[in-house]
């Protein structure tokens, strides 16, 4: 499965960034993506991108997250500035190497990471 690192603790208005070895999925067409879930809130998908380079974000994160991909080794991340104290929450790496991001962030991925822990003090 897809293997995120990169999540930690940052004071609210600081960076992070995330990274995921999806050297295994991003081949043809192809969706990547970010999703998270915050205690006690449901599943919510991030951002994405897939082979055709079509890009999208939650309106949560809009102009504060940035995902991008590196195909020279494989590696999908996602920038995050502006942090803010409802940014917490465990963030998950997916992928499927047989879809497009029909759906932006809400498309169905196949393949998760483990996730990793991000928490944003206030």
């Amino acid at each position: 499965p897809p293997v995120e690192s990169g999540g930690g603790s940052v004071q609210a208005g600081g960076s992070l960034r995330l990274s995921c070895d999806v050297s295994e999925y991003a081949d043809g067409g192809y969706c990547l993506g970010w999703f998270r879930r915050a205690p006690g809130k449901e599943q919510e998908g991030v951002a994405s991108i897939d082979s055709d380079g079509e890009i999208a974000y939650a309106d949560s994160v809009k102009g504060r997250f940035t995902i991008s991909q590196d195909h020279a080794n494989g590696t999908l991340y996602l920038q995050m500035n502006s942090l803010k104290p409802e940014d917490t929450a465990d963030y998950y790496c997916a992928a499927d190497p047989t879809t497009d991001c029909y759906d932006g962030v809400d498309t169905v991925l196949r393949y998760w990471g483990q996730g990793t822990q991000v928490t944003v003090l206030s």
